[in-house]
């Protein structure tokens, strides 16, 4: 009898996976998210404040202050060194790596924050899409290919008003929902 349960539940469980695997999935009316057309890493190299953000589970303990730095490490592969302040006025430091998907000058790159043993596990990558970058590299918008996460950075802890709703027009046009977003904090 045991047998015959399970060829029943197995295949409840199959068609459960295979139905979930779609939920990331864009539908029909969503156009796929777009990247900018070319990425010139050593422009890109070094601090980037986070003037906002779509809420996520792994910057929650985050007030203010946010940044990252990027640099170059010696396998041509880029160090990042992410930094907030925490209620307890504490900075939190992580720091991770990120790597380009593709060409030299490609705008879709992965990073990581888990150890570097584990780089091996696809599951530690995450997407980093440059998908706005204005031409003097000062400002940037950032998100993954699902439109679950995004961030908005500026070489300056403040942003121009006028950039700023410039650049969420934009994003509404590729679909976003600005209204997510949650700005940062930038104080001494």
């Amino acid at each position: 009898m045991a047998a015959y349960l399970f060829k029943p539940l197995s295949l409840v469980i199959l068609i459960a996976i295979l139905g979930s695997s779609n939920l990331g999935a864009q539908t029909n009316d969503t156009a796929p998210v777009k990247t900018i057309s070319t990425l010139d890493v050593p422009r890109y190299l070094g601090t980037w404040y986070e003037i906002a953000k779509f809420p996520n589970w792994f910057q929650k303990k985050c007030i203010g202050n946010t940044k990252a730095v990027y640099s170059l490490k010696a396998d041509g592969n880029l160090q990042v060194l992410n930094s907030c302040k925490i209620a307890s006025g504490e900075v939190s430091i992580a720091q991770g790596a990120a790597r380009q998907i593709g060409p030299t000058d490609s705008p879709k790159l992965e990073v990581r924050f888990a150890p570097e043993w584990l780089s091996f596990l696809p599951m530690v990558w995450g997407d980093y899409w440059v998908i706005d970058l204005d031409s003097q590299y000062q400002v940037a918008a950032v998100s993954d290919p699902r439109r679950e996460y995004l961030w908005v950075l500026s070489r300056t802890p403040q942003l121009d008003p006028k950039v700023y709703d410039d650049l969420l027009q934009r994003l509404q046009k590729q679909q976003f929902d600005t209204a997510k977003l949650e700005t940062t904090s930038q104080k001494n």
